[in-house]
């Protein structure tokens, strides 16, 4: 006899369970099966023809805003707090476009609602958002775009750090060797940069810190099952709280008659031009990492460090010295054994854990 055939309260709450249960249960399917597909991509890495092209645009993205920084901090003689800004507003507009129209970026998804803290969680990234293109901006100000991108590669160090007091996270012993040569080749670069100049080190190094909290609490917010950010969310949100927390840092940090007197058509121009650069560095840099794993994202921003030091020596005809290019390369060449070495731990506590959990013979005596 079927649940419906009766009339009475429990034969429609039993309906109403199995109901329940059965959507419950295609939930659970439908998120394995998303977990199952983003496994299946991280394990095709870079050979991923979508994973590399947004690798190329990432690094196409990053020289032309980090261009656009120098030329308008060095030859418009811009305003660092007034650039940042802008960056922000840019991301934010282009932030919400993308939300609704992709550009076959990401697959959009519909959602239920808003998790708790939500617009508290999005003021502290979007704050540290905020700290990490105004900071660096003041470092590019003082100092070489090769020093600042330099100082930028002790991250791992500032990330293994944050990361075991925020979640917890444990550095193995090889992982904590590798460290070594990335503060060696900061001290030889610091040390003989020609254009080191204190004030430019400090922004620098609080650029990373900031940088890293950012990059470690976001890790937090995304990694969670029942609600997944996408690129353009993570993108749009934290940049709508960095706007609300800029907005009273500009009247503190900005000289406003300095800006208005300097601010004409050719800055307005470029302002806007390196915004919308700086929106597709960031959200490349998302999507790229829904393809490919930590490590291998870790890697390919080393890598592309490096890329934009050299390049950066070249078009902009910074001075170098043998040894802080020595140093620029251990810096590059220490930071790929920390992402190898903390590959090797992992696999290395995996091993021990499963060895753990295999029950021993038992031995009957005799």
């Amino acid at each position: 006899m079927s649940v419906t055939d009766g009339n009475g309260p429990s034969a429609r709450k039993l309906e109403e369970h199995l109901k329940q249960e059965e959507a419950d249960m295609t939930k659970l399917s439908l998120r394995s099966r998303k977990i199952s597909t983003s496994d299946d991509l991280e394990k095709q890495g870079l050979l991923n023809i979508r994973a590399f092209l947004f690798l190329v645009l990432w690094y196409f993205f990053s020289f032309c805003t980090l261009f656009l920084n120098k030329y308008i901090l060095s030859t418009l003689k811009g305003d660092p707090t007034l650039l940042g800004a802008m960056q922000m507003v840019m991301t934010t507009m282009f932030g919400f476009i993308q939300m609704y129209l992709p550009l076959g970026m990401y697959k959009p998804v519909q959602r239920e609602g808003k998790p708790p803290n939500f617009w508290r969680n999005m003021i502290l990234v979007g704050t540290m958002r905020f700290s990490t293109v105004v900071l660096g901006l003041v470092a590019l100000k003082f100092v070489a775009v090769s020093f600042t991108e330099t100082v930028k590669s002790s991250a791992p160090l500032f990330t293994v750090l944050i990361s075991r007091v925020l979640i917890g996270e444990y550095t193995g012993f090889y992982t904590f060797l590798s460290l070594i040569p990335i503060m060696f080749g900061l001290a030889l670069c610091s040390a003989y940069e020609l254009s080191f100049n204190v004030q430019g080190f400090v922004a620098a190094l609080a650029t990373n810190l900031t940088e890293c909290l950012q990059n470690v609490y976001s890790k937090l917010l995304i990694s969670g099952e029942k609600y997944r950010y996408t690129p353009a969310e993570l993108q749009f949100y934290t940049s709508i709280a960095s706007v609300v927390v800029q907005i009273p840092a500009c009247f503190v940090m900005m000289d406003l008659p300095a800006v208005q007197k300097s601010l004409d058509y050719t800055l307005l121009s470029t302002l806007v031009l390196n915004g919308i650069f700086f929106h597709f560095q960031s959200i490349t840099a998302y999507v790229l990492m829904g393809y490919i794993s930590p490590v291998t994202h870790s890697v390919a921003n080393t890598v592309k460090r490096a890329f934009l030091i050299w390049l950066s020596v070249i078009t902009f005809g910074n001075p170098v010295t043998i040894l802080s290019g020595v140093g620029t390369v251990t810096v590059t060449v220490g930071v790929l054994f920390y992402t190898k070495a903390k590959e090797y731990d992992s696999n290395r506590r995996e091993h021990i854990a499963q060895y753990s959990r295999t029950p021993e013979p038992v031995t009957k005596e005799v």
